[in-house]
């Protein structure tokens, strides 16, 4: 019996021994696998959710559907896992989210629909995100089944962030610390009422706060940047010093320890580049430029190194062409009932054009374009004075009926129309610095006209990808004036070019008294530096210069404005030229040609 319970006693440990030895060769040989993760990114989607562009009623090879065509596709494997970001501004740019944000407010909003149906695990705000009003976001916050994040954006009475600040995913038994974070540029360009209750801060000191935090109280495997925000931080006149870098994201990366990957946008440019953290790692920076074009995929391996008893990890990154997938038909059978509603939106008639117009004409001189713009910005504000840009580069609108679509070539953006006081040398000087961001200080006929990018030698750059010949600056901060007459003498430097004869009611111009001015949102924010550098106006003074605000964006005020017209003939006022018009005719000829056809 003694025997019996000594064999008993002797199996049952031999039992014990090997199960415990079969689990630990178990979890050996699991800690011993590689792991592989697929991250893949969309930023600045702009409302391409359809491979169909409902401005120009035309068919294009870019748009979410493709995406996630791609997606599935990874999906439909077990060699990795897939997390599908997205990097903010999706809020904005075509009709599809225009409709959703401001006139079929009673249903779930498309963006809430299309991201939960692809699955998207997390998502960064954008500063368009913002431009679409508390009651659209705040909304879209509680639609959305994955976090919307932005550490940087803080709650002003809560003194916490107003968003979700990061999320973690366990796959795989790893763990993924994903940081949001947007650009801190929003009061410059957007009416406080469109953020209240909210305080932007610094990306930089912003994420060395976060990162601390999360590697404390997370401790995860890997951890991810989704950055609303460029790589080039000397854009727009900055610094790598400057505070509140509109493009900080390779600054965070050389500056905060400890990130893989940091998923960057905003910019419109396509990135991929390594960069060193301050303890010499590498962090994959990746940005898939605008409108679902290109997807970001980065991948991280991890192998199980015994001898260290830790992951290895390596990183590589590509960018994908959407191009190259055809459109997901459940995606497009999904949404087909919606692609009809806004395809019946925009096809409503609004006004009659008897003329066609050109907002390419608009770069060389006083035209019909920016005068419709002008005309609409003064009947609407009843302000003496506009100014305005175009925002379109290369834009035709033929003579006919105009549709709803139009008006978003007319006018790309959802900017409120601002009445300000201006004094008489302030429009001066505001004109003077809009002027130098665009025409050259001419020496000769046979100097540009236009500011154009030019090399180390002194000549036009000459571009492989995108235009082949660019302008110095962004054209959307071209502003021109109507409500006054005045010449631009291009023989001149910055400061001696603008001269204001009076007004185009024929009274006189002068400069210490004060006008009202017709100008939008983001240039009465501060937007493109015309007020605060070029009038020299501090930003704290600006909201004082405002008197009144439109309710609603632009755009809209302009179909309402071309409903009460049978049919409208534009025209330009001919209230500015540009001299010496020997030089600048011959100049204007040659720069269209280089800016437009340039193979020729």
């Amino acid at each position: 019996m003694k025997i019996l319970k000594k064999n008993n006693f002797i199996a049952i440990g031999l039992t014990v021994f090997l199960i415990m030895w079969l689990l630990a060769a178990c979890k050996n040989r699991s800690q011993k696998s590689i792991i592989e993760f697929k991250f893949l990114q969309t930023s600045d989607v702009h409302g391409a959710i359809y491979p169909y562009d409902f401005i120009r009623d035309t068919t294009v090879n870019y748009s979410l559907a493709q995406v996630h065509t791609y997606v599935k596709k990874l999906r439909n494997t077990d060699a990795f896992e897939v997390i599908l970001l997205d990097n903010g501004d999706i809020l904005q740019g075509q009709p599809t989210v225009y409709f959703s944000n401001y006139e079929n407010t009673g249903s779930n909003h498309i963006c809430s629909d299309v991201m939960n149906y692809m699955k998207y695990d997390a998502a960064a705000v954008g500063n368009h995100d913002i431009e679409a009003g508390h009651d659209v976001y705040d909304a879209l916050v509680d639609e959305f089944k994955f976090p919307w994040l932005a550490a940087n954006t803080v709650d002003t009475e809560e003194n916490k962030p107003y968003f979700e600040p990061y999320m973690i995913l366990e796959r795989k038994g790893i763990k993924i610390a994903i940081l949001g974070l947007i650009t801190p540029g929003i009061p410059k360009w957007l009416p406080n009422k469109l953020w209240d209750g909210m305080e932007f801060r610094d990306m930089v000191e912003t994420a060395d706060y976060w990162v601390h935090l999360i590697r404390e109280q997370e401790d995860p495997d890997i951890l991810i940047g989704l950055f609303h925000s460029g790589h080039n931080a000397r854009y727009g006149g900055m610094t790598e010093s400057t505070y509140m870098n509109e493009n900080a994201s390779v600054l965070v990366a050389e500056r905060v320890p400890g990130f893989d990957i940091i998923f960057i946008g905003h910019d419109h440019d396509t990135y991929n580049a390594f960069v060193k953290d301050p303890a010499g790692n590498d962090v994959l920076v990746l940005d898939p430029g605008s409108r679902a074009r290109f997807i970001s995929e980065a991948t991280i391996r991890l192998e199980w190194d015994p001898k260290n008893q830790a992951y290895s990890k390596t990183v590589t990154g590509r960018l994908v062409e959407t191009s190259e997938q055809v459109p997901d038909p459940e995606f497009m059978s999904e949404f087909a009932g919606a692609f009809e509603q806004i395809k019946e939106y925009v096809s409503q008639p609004v006004g009659h054009l008897n003329a066609p117009i050109s907002s390419s004409d608009a770069l060389f001189g006083d035209d019909p374009f920016m005068d419709l713009i002008h005309t609409v910005q003064l009947e609407t504000s009843g302000a003496q004075i506009s100014f305005a840009a175009p925002l379109s580069f290369n834009v035709q609108i033929d003579s006919g009926i105009l549709y709803v679509r139009d008006f978003f070539q007319l006018y790309r953006f959802e900017n409120f129309l601002y009445t300000m006081s201006l004094s008489g040398k302030e429009i001066h000087d505001y004109l003077e610095y809009s002027y130098d961001l665009w025409m050259n200080h001419m020496r000769s006929t046979d100097d540009n006209l236009l500011r154009f990018e030019l090399d180390e030698a002194g000549n036009l750059r000459r571009f492989v990808t995108g235009p082949e010949y660019r302008l110095k600056n962004s054209y959307y901060n071209f502003d021109s004036a109507e409500g006054i007459i005045y010449t631009v003498d291009v023989s001149k430097p910055m400061g001696q070019r603008i001269s204001i004869h009076g007004l185009q009611s024929g009274t006189a111009f002068n400069y210490s008294e004060n006008y009202t001015v017709a100008i939008n949102s983001y240039r009465g924010q501060g937007g493109g530096g015309h007020l605060l550098t070029g009038a020299g106006i501090g930003a704290s003074e600006l909201a004082e210069r405002v008197l009144t605000s439109t309710d609603h964006d632009l755009r809209y005020h302009m179909m309402h404005w071309m409903e009460s017209f049978e049919s409208f003939h534009p025209r330009a006022s001919d209230n500015w030229h540009v001299v010496p018009q020997e030089w600048t005719e011959k100049a204007a000829k040659k720069d269209y040609e280089i800016l437009f056809n340039p193979s020729q």
